[in-house]
């Protein structure tokens, strides 16, 4: 990276840079500039493809034949909000899921694969957690992190006896089903991926590939699902890219698989670990039984 920003001297004449996270920024007398060293997805290829299906939202591209970094325009972001960006990122999800959706064919084995995958994923967390269960209920002095895990482990069996006949009951009724939905997905949502000034942008597109949509819901509600009211979120998406049954459950069993939990020997840490993958699950299963109400009701 060092080598690239040197060599990228001569070309835009910077008169200062700003190191912001895994990007460098740079100023000129002809512009500011993003540097970012290249990885994953072409973003070039990304780009000429989402502008074939018109959509523009995205920083453009400078120096396309660089083989080290790419180097977009930088975007001067209007502060808002993060509910309020959160919101705005949700509608241009769904409009890039819209421009780009399409139907291939597959074969049993594709569902199959996502079934056994799953299903190892809840057996191991089964595990897990029955192996926990049964060394804290012998302490006669549990420490608080034990203790606050025995006072909610039924939540987390709750949930897995709910993906795992969830899990079940989806394959059940999607393995006949030859033709699957995929679009273009960013792969890498997070509020702090959206920019909002003229109009919005997405960042970040090196991850980008060809999936199924709720891979994007997924990864958005994982990473962002304590700090953002995802039922109002999901609701405006749906409005504008309704889900498939088989799609809506299959995001509902993912996110509902609870995360296992990692002791360590500051007992501090442990507890507060602990807090948060019990606010995850019990935010989860209200978000769930939520949009399963909503989805029984529209039938």
């Amino acid at each position: 990276m060092n080598n690239s920003l040197e060599e990228l001297k001569n070309t835009y004449k910077p008169y200062r840079y700003t190191k912001k996270k895994n990007v460098t920024i740079i100023d000129s007398t002809s512009g500011s500039y993003v540097i970012k060293e290249k990885k994953g997805s072409k973003v070039a290829d990304v780009y000429n493809y989402l502008i074939s299906r018109n959509f523009d939202y995205f920083p453009k591209l400078e120096g396309e034949n660089r083989d080290d970094v790419n180097v977009f325009e930088y975007i001067d972001e209007v502060k808002e909000p993060k509910e309020q960006k959160a919101s705005d990122l949700i509608e241009l999800v769904a409009l890039l899921h819209n421009k780009t959706t399409y139907y291939k064919e597959i074969t049993e084995d594709k569902y199959k694969e996502i079934y056994d995958n799953l299903k190892n994923n809840i057996t191991y967390s089964k595990n897990e957690y029955d192996n926990l269960y049964n060394i804290m209920i012998e302490e006669i002095y549990p420490s608080p992190s034990h203790y606050l895990l025995l006072r909610n482990i039924y939540k987390i069996f709750s949930a897995l006896d709910f993906c795992e006949e969830s899990l079940d009951e989806w394959y059940d009724n999607t393995k006949n089903d030859l033709k699957e939905r995929v679009s273009l997905v960013h792969n890498n949502l997070e509020t702090d991926h959206f920019i909002k000034k003229d109009k919005s942008y997405l960042i970040s597109w090196e991850k980008s590939k060809i999936d199924s949509p709720i891979l994007d819901l997924i990864t958005f509600y994982q990473k962002e699902y304590l700090s953002l009211d995802f039922e109002t979120l999901l609701k405006k998406y749906l409005k504008n890219y309704p889900l498939k049954d088989n799609e809506l459950n299959l995001f509902l069993i993912v996110i509902s698989i609870p995360p296992v939990i990692t002791f360590t020997q500051n007992e501090m840490f442990s507890t507060k670990e602990i807090r948060q993958k019990l606010d995850y699950i019990f935010k989860t299963e209200s978000l769930v039984a939520s949009l399963k109400s909503k989805n029984a009701a529209d039938k």
